[in-house]
């Protein structure tokens, strides 16, 4: 073999054909971190979609459930009373406010979050820092985030127990119940109940009480209890006993720094225990609610709820003309349905494009949200429901 032929045996690439396999190469590898980089984007994506669905829609049927108990007082109407020409329910805890929580007089109360009501415009990220009307202490130390709204229910519970007989002095009488019905007044966790309610289908007594399975003693009660005199010693089959609930629902700052939708419960003295409060959904970033009202301007016996709801509003609106104590307790009384709107994001950044279009921006309750001046990638979507109030729709 030639010397020529051997030296042409063993040559390798060449530099152009090195340049060109990387060239080609790179084409590769560019390609494959693109499909990679818009795969992983649209994997983010839907993933916030999917996480921001959910939690909207958890956090919209703990609201539904609940604000339609608003004013259950078991088989008594909420508002049956003007009918009835009595003062149902008979509170017996302290509550020297309007806006106390254990006001059961009042079933439904709300806070409006400055800047937040129909046609208004909010920058995301920058909300006002006040309610209107103001919030009471009580509320206040649970630290809502601001540009939420609050609302505040209150009911006997879904749950009742037979009562066996009634006995004692007035002030510090014992209901006596099955043991084995003890259970009816311990769901949804709360082990420890001390605010109760009494209900024959005529009258409804809400009180304070201690105890446990088979009998609970009335605590000291403001005015003082009569429970005998209302239901008699030995009640019939319609007189049961239940947990009365007074809670509300707010927008805070969640255990991993997110916003959330919180429920916290009100205890026998009005306040609300931080530790017994629920972070029920995180990604809840703004609760906006809009309140629709009985036709009737002034409610009495002799002008009861007629139950066409023709007016709806804020709560600042509401209560905009409502001088005295009583005019507000009228307005929060005239109240039949709550339109509830939740702006909702993904808990993680989900590579959202900024929304570019004025268009395209958020609206929920009347109130348009503006994206901040800089993008955090979040997916947000707006989520709106109607919810009438079971035990107002008087007439209907």
């Amino acid at each position: 073999m030639s010397t020529y032929s051997r030296h042409r045996s063993i040559q390798g690439l060449s530099l152009i054909e090195i340049m060109i396999a990387l060239a080609i190469g790179t084409v590769l590898v560019l390609g494959l971190v693109q499909v990679f980089a818009a795969s992983r984007t649209a994997y983010q994506l839907s993933e916030g979609m999917a996480r921001t669905q959910e939690n909207a829609r958890f956090a919209m049927d703990f609201l539904q459930r609940d604000i339609r108990m608003a004013g259950h007082f078991g088989c008594v109407n909420d508002q049956a009373h003007w009918v009835k020409e009595e003062g149902d329910p008979s509170v017996h805890v302290a509550a020297p406010s309007v806006t106390h929580p254990l006001n059961f007089q009042i079933s439904i109360q709300g806070y409006e979050a400055t800047g937040t009501g129909p046609n208004a415009t909010v920058v995301i990220g920058s909300p006002a820092a006040n309610w209107t009307p103001a919030v009471p202490g009580e509320l206040a130390a649970l630290n809502p985030l601001p540009g939420s709204d609050i609302i505040v229910l209150r009911y006997l519970g879904n749950l009742s127990a037979p009562i066996s007989d009634i006995s004692g002095a007035p002030g510090s009488e014992t209901v006596n119940m099955p043991v084995g019905s003890w259970g009816a007044l311990t769901d949804e966790g709360v082990a420890n109940p001390t605010l109760f309610g009494i209900a024959d289908c005529t009258h409804s007594t809400v009180f304070h009480a201690n105890g446990g399975a088979g009998a609970i003693t009335v605590a000291a009660a403001v005015p003082t209890t009569h429970l005998v005199d209302a239901y008699g010693s030995q009640p019939g089959s319609q007189t049961r006993i239940y947990r009365a609930n007074s809670l509300v629902y707010y927008v805070g700052r969640g255990t991993s720094g997110e916003p959330a939708l919180f429920r916290a419960r009100a205890d026998h003295t009005g306040a609300y225990p931080l530790d017994d409060r629920e972070e029920l959904v995180e990604g809840i970033e703004s609760l906006q609610l809009l309140y629709g009202q009985d036709d009737v301007p002034t409610l009495t016996a002799d002008t009861p709820p007629v139950g066409n709801i023709t007016e709806q509003g804020t709560a600042a609106a509401l209560l905009a003309g409502a001088g005295t104590n009583e005019a507000i307790a009228n307005e929060w009384r005239r109240v039949g349905l709550v339109q509830v709107g939740i702006l909702a994001r993904s808990p993680a950044p989900a590579a959202a494009a900024e929304i570019a279009s004025a268009d395209n921006y958020i609206r929920i309750a009347g109130v348009e949200y503006q994206p901040a001046a800089t993008n955090d990638t979040r997916y947000r979507s707006g989520y709106e429901s109607t919810v009438a109030l079971r035990n107002r729709l008087f007439g209907n």
